[in-house]
């Protein structure tokens, strides 16, 4: 499980995802869990992916989700390995950092996997983004989602975080 210094992420389980497709309830979600798109969310769980969401969770309540869209892949243009991040939270769990947070650990984790030679050459992120949505977008370049590509079919803006130098990757690696 992925920890921060006021979060843990664990990966939904099976009957995290059931719950979210049933719409049951579970006491530890926050009352205003599932959002829409943690809903969504669960339509794209897989077994066993450790690319899948995650529950973002302080104490013991599940305040919303991040996970990547898949595992990395080949980018057309250029061949880098690349992979989408989506995250979000209740809006009584806005203003406090736990974006932020999440993303970066969600990130130094990607980043670990390039330093420990799991995935040559590391991994580029992306997400996509409403223009309007100034919270989010200083959230993305908090952490390091300084590129533009442009905008996707949905007019979100296509953010995305280079793949860090080897040696940046080797000190995250090491803390």
């Amino acid at each position: 499980m992925l920890r921060t210094e006021r979060l843990a992420l664990p990966l939904w389980s099976a009957q995290d995802v059931a719950a979210l497709r049933a719409g049951r309830r579970h006491p530890d979600w926050h009352p205003d869990f599932p959002r829409r798109d943690d809903q969504d969310a669960a339509v794209l769980w897989v077994e066993g992916d450790g690319w899948g969401p995650r529950s973002i969770v302080r104490g013991r309540t599940v305040l919303g989700s991040i996970g990547c869209f898949g595992p990395p892949e080949p980018h057309a243009g250029d061949a880098v390995l690349e992979t989408e991040v989506g995250y979000g939270l209740v809006d009584e769990a806005h203003g406090y950092g736990f974006a932020s947070e999440a993303l970066a650990g969600l990130t130094a984790a990607v980043d670990a996997l390039g330093a420990s030679g799991a995935l040559p050459g590391g991994v580029r992120l992306r997400a996509a983004v409403r223009p309007e949505n100034a919270a989010s977008l200083k959230v993305l370049a908090r952490c390091g989602f300084t590129g533009l590509r442009g905008s996707d079919e949905d007019g979100h803006l296509v953010m995305l975080r280079p793949v860090p130098p080897a040696a940046a990757v080797r000190d995250a690696g090491a803390s």
